[in-house]
């Protein structure tokens, strides 16, 4: 009986431990799920943005090659700068869950850009390296997916090349939002994620790893334009909002074979490239807690590119040095110099 007694009272020990575990677990979840954020940008149809992009790379290159040209040496470098204030209306939102399907246009209201060559010494200068506009009117339209991608991207192709790189950075950093876990994230956690390189390269299967990590909340304000075309602090008087500050690191690695790295296109055209790529990018963004909008951002990229390109039989090579560094900066803007007044920001 004294040991029947002591099974009963064991097991009713294990009940009341396991009641008061699930408890316990459900309200950790409970507590858990309540310290997450979900930033998915909040848009409405009609709604406009504005703002301004600082964009600098510098690109040295270096080549050698085994086929014989009367022609003069390519330039050994570029330094690009855009300065541009890019207006943003949101065409229409198609909610699902707490996320949605945004399109969305952009216009460039003010555009400074320019390519600087750098060539040998004995190749002379270009003499008229000057500041060009981008083409009047054009508008770039564009849809952002529940998962952050980006596609359905129109007339891009019409701005000069260091526009469009202008354009996909402010793009990448203000639907990065939107790629965040969907389940949202806390203070403290970090993540990683994985992403095929698109864009058009000699060396193929490279893949950019990312760790993120959400550092903290600190108030933070939308910027106002000066006379003279910068962001500056903002008024005193407008409200300060909370922004989750998240800082990405992110290394480029490379899956295919130094010794045969050629891709699928290269190919097609009986070539062969041998040779290595690697990168790291370092990205910092504040984005409001309320709004899940990009308020500023920080980039700085560095990437490198050692290639030989030749022909299937071997019979022309040429090699390619390349280092390409870049900085870009994002504020939003709270005035828009279309009226030429502050007016309140559209949230």
């Amino acid at each position: 009986m004294v040991l029947r007694r002591n099974f009963a009272g064991a097991a009713l020990t294990i009940v009341v431990l396991t009641v008061m575990c699930a408890n316990v677990a459900r309200l950790s979840a409970k507590s858990s799920a309540k310290d997450r954020i979900v930033l998915f940008p909040k848009l409405v149809a009609g709604q406009v943005l504005t703002y301004q992009i600082a964009y600098h790379a510098d690109k040295s290159a270096t080549t050698k090659s085994t086929v014989a040209t009367s022609t003069p040496r390519s330039p050994s470098g570029t330094e690009t700068k855009v300065q541009a204030l890019l207006r943003l209306e949101v065409v229409g939102v198609e909610a699902q869950g707490q996320r949605a399907t945004v399109h969305a246009r952009t216009f460039f209201q003010v555009m400074n850009s320019a390519t600087y060559l750098t060539v040998p010494k004995d190749i002379p200068t270009p003499p008229d390296q000057v500041q060009r506009q981008d083409p009047k009117g054009v508008s770039i339209e564009f849809t952002i997916h529940p998962d952050g991608r980006i596609d359905q991207i129109k007339d891009l192709d019409i701005l000069f090349p260091e526009q469009q790189q202008a354009w996909q950075e402010w793009a990448a950093r203000f639907a990065a939002s939107a790629a965040l876990p969907e389940g949202g994230i806390r203070i403290g956690q970090k993540w990683k994620t994985e992403e095929l390189e698109t864009s058009p390269a000699p060396i193929s299967k490279l893949t950019w790893m990312r760790e993120s990590t959400y550092l903290r909340d600190e108030a933070c304000h939308i910027s106002e334009l000066t006379v003279e075309g910068d962001a500056a602090p903002a008024h005193p008087q407008q409200v300060p909002e909370t922004c989750a500050v998240i800082e990405t690191s992110a290394t480029l690695k490379q899956r295919s074979s130094p010794n045969d790295s050629t891709p699928a296109d290269y190919k097609l055209h009986q070539l062969q490239t041998t040779g290595t790529a690697s990168g790291n990018n370092k990205t910092l963004l504040f984005v409001s807690t309320q709004t899940g909008l990009l308020v500023r951002s920080s980039d700085h990229a560095d990437q490198k590119m050692s290639v030989t390109i030749a022909k299937a039989d071997d019979s022309n090579r040429v090699h390619y040095d390349i280092h390409a560094k870049s900085d870009t900066e994002i504020f939003r803007i709270a005035n828009s110099p279309l009226n030429g007044s502050t007016t309140p920001p559209s949230n």
